[in-house]
């Protein structure tokens, strides 16, 4: 088969040990990300499988329609939402994803970001840089409130280094959240509203989703205190649109630190938050390390060899087995 990869921004899809396993395939790898539909025809008019780095490029119905060839799409990770799967059944295309993978990542740099924060990390290494020696004061995080709403994988992972550092840990989220954490011994307030009102430092770890998005609202937003700092190391979409934005520039909460934002890639400084001085700001870097491109790859790699042995994996759209392109 003709495999193409998409927005192997690091070029790291070669430097991995799996892609090995294609080598009986023709494989081309594009490290540029193409909003272009024109361009992005041009790539896969030929190919029978696509490989997706998480949900960087979207599929939409109007472009499945003008890729004839297209067999199956393998994702990397769990997220589909930009993947048309309806439309993807109904061509015979099918979809394949990981349900769950590595979270240690994402936590540790949830915890990069809240350090580097609360003590001024990025601020004090360009004040160094230009000569200047100890321009801030920090905040310890040790007898703090750490809020984290949601408690999956990664909530809980950053909710644990929290306990370890001293901190009160209070819980928000669905049912299962909620009583996950009164069983871990965390603390869950009576009310959303305390829930934001009490949060020192507020964590989101919810996925995104048409329930999801829009989840914390410019109302929730103003309940935080002057001081506290929200983190979103999740999906950008799951605050209001403009909310974050208009509510630092009031001053509540008085600090973000956000590896995500609504559309990535950003390029050219082109975002409000990037010119916030009380904003941390990266480049969706949770997923960014070698331990999961191994096995994000790995798995999508095995979702299209099991494939191409007429024997799919992880099939997200069953339907589509009784309708497969030849």
């Amino acid at each position: 088969m003709k495999i193409a990869v998409l927005d192997d921004y690091q070029k790291a899809f070669h430097r991995l040990a799996c892609p090995q396993r294609l080598n009986a395939h023709q494989v081309v790898v594009f490290h540029e990300n193409e909003k272009d539909p024109e361009k992005l025809v041009a790539r896969l008019n030929d190919v029978e499988a696509v490989i997706l780095t998480q949900e960087r490029t979207a599929v939409p119905r109007q472009l499945l329609d003008r890729l004839p060839d297209l067999r199956i799409i393998a994702q990397t990770g769990s997220h589909r939402e930009h993947i048309d799967v309806s439309a993807c059944t109904e061509k015979g295309i099918v979809v394949a994803a990981v349900e769950h993978g590595p979270s240690y990542s994402t936590a540790e740099l949830t915890w990069a970001l809240i350090l580097a924060s609360r003590r001024h990390i990025a601020e004090e290494v360009r004040q160094l840089r230009a000569g200047v020696w100890q321009s801030t004061v920090g905040t310890v995080v040790r007898g703090t409130t750490l809020a984290v709403y949601g408690l999956g994988q990664i909530g809980s992972a950053v909710a644990q280094v929290g306990r370890a550092f001293g901190m009160d840990i209070t819980c928000w989220g669905r049912a299962s959240s909620k009583e996950k954490a009164i069983a871990a011994g965390y603390h869950v307030p009576d009310s959303r509203q305390a829930f934001f009102e009490t949060a020192d430092i507020l964590s989101l770890h919810v996925p995104l989703s048409s329930e999801t998005t829009g989840l914390v609202t410019a109302a929730d937003l103003a309940r935080m205190k002057p001081s506290a700092l929200l983190v979103n190391t999740s999906r950008a979409r799951l605050i209001e649109d403009g909310a974050l934005v208009a509510a630092l520039r009031k001053g509540r909460p008085g600090f973000a630190a956000v590896d995500v934002f609504e559309d990535e890639p950003v390029l050219a400084g082109n975002h409000p938050l990037l010119g916030m001085p009380n904003v941390i700001c990266t480049p969706h870097l949770g997923g960014i390390v070698w331990e999961t491109f191994e096995f994000m790859y790995g798995h999508a790699i095995d979702n299209i060899l099991a494939f191409a042995s007429n024997k799919p994996t992880h099939v997200y759209n069953p339907d589509v087995l009784a309708r497969l392109r030849r």
